[in-house]
């Protein structure tokens, strides 16, 4: 287990000497590799990229939640066009079938959760099909779990994670971060402050914006917050902000609702805005078919996991991390381009 100490070591002071800074070099994709390889940047990049997955994979190891292969295609996105969609599927063709480059495998999580008691997870890439911005990719890596239990219970798990990765990669990477950031403020800060992360439910937060139209939008029958939302959130109740219970038609079909009508959800806001999505699934075959009758998605993809919920009912709740946002929390940066050792953007033919 490792301990919440300290992290002003000695070697962190000295590195802070020399800062490291990103290149930009995602804008030359025909050279981009040839900069890296050359780029301090880079190659911290690389050390974390390692050091996290390492940190996850002895945080869910000692849970006894167990690691998934799953594939990267699927004929059930999970953010399917429809009610709720925040996202675009990327449509491929595979020797003349219609398939989709998985946009997340929360379903292959759930799925796997009938074969593992204490829950599922992996960290693999999600593909959108989106443009990229300072805060957004084409594709990501995303660090996935799905728990038996209620939403309560994967929040507590989540906030675990995050210290546990922060403890991780300050006692394996302190040198590293501190070229890039300066010190290590922000790490000492999440571990060394045990509380519960703060909770609002979204119409908390919306009075609390004063339903302003720049960070609270409306669509018809839901509302959403924008990224201005975000930031103007954590400005005023700080950083680790659980944003809980949106509008049920501004979340995928697949996230359960309260008695109040609300889903049983929630963002967690910090460093770049949302970093981890989370939700509780239904439980039954009923409940999921008048979901997918509200969002007005087609069932016929569906059919195989209204089927799971028929025949293996079970509750679970799960989330999503960002890795390359949370690296942005990490880093203190502000252009998520700048996280990948390779880049990739839609429409692009990009080598290697």
């Amino acid at each position: 287990m490792i301990r919440n100490q300290p992290l002003d070591l000695e070697n962190s002071i000295s590195a802070a000497r020399s800062t490291v800074c990103a290149p930009g070099s995602w804008r030359r994709p025909e050279t981009h590799f040839l900069e890296a390889v050359e780029s301090p940047w880079y190659h911290c990049l690389a050390q974390l990229q390692d050091a996290f997955t390492s940190a996850t994979v002895a945080f869910w190891s000692a849970r006894r939640a167990r690691f998934g292969f799953l594939p990267l295609t699927t004929s059930s996105v999970s953010s399917p066009m429809g009610l709720g969609s925040d996202s675009l599927p990327v449509a491929v063709d595979m020797f003349g079938v219609r398939t989709y480059l998985a946009d997340s495998m929360q379903f292959g999580l759930e799925y796997l959760c009938r074969f593992a008691p204490a829950g599922a997870y992996y960290v693999m890439p999600s593909f959108r099909g989106e443009s990229t911005d300072r805060t957004h990719l084409a594709q990501f890596m995303h660090a996935e779990a799905e728990l038996p239990g209620d939403l309560d219970n994967v929040l507590t798990v989540v906030e675990a994670y995050l210290r546990y990765l922060a403890q991780a990669l300050a006692s394996t990477c302190s040198a590293t971060i501190s070229r890039i950031t300066g010190d290590l403020d922000h790490l000492n800060r999440l571990l060394h402050d045990a509380r519960p992360f703060r909770r609002l439910t979204f119409d908390e937060a919306a009075d609390l914006l004063g339903h302003d139209p720049r960070w609270i939008v409306r669509h018809g029958g839901w509302r959403s917050l924008t990224r201005e939302g975000e930031q103007e959130l954590m400005a005023r109740c700080g950083q680790f902000l659980w944003v809980t219970h949106y509008d049920h038609l501004a979340v995928p079909f697949y996230q359960a609702q309260d008695e109040h009508g609300r889903a049983v959800n929630a963002d967690l806001l910090f460093g770049p805005g949302e970093v981890v999505g989370a939700g509780q699934r239904h439980t039954n075959r009923d409940q999921v078919l008048a979901a997918l009758r509200l969002h007005q998605v087609d069932s016929e993809a569906y059919d195989w996991y209204v089927r799971m919920k028929e025949t293996v009912p079970l509750e679970t709740a799960g989330f999503g991390l960002g890795v390359e946002r949370f690296f942005m929390w990490l880093l203190r940066h502000d252009d998520i381009r700048d996280m990948q050792l390779l880049p990739r953007e839609n429409g692009k033919a990009i080598n290697p």
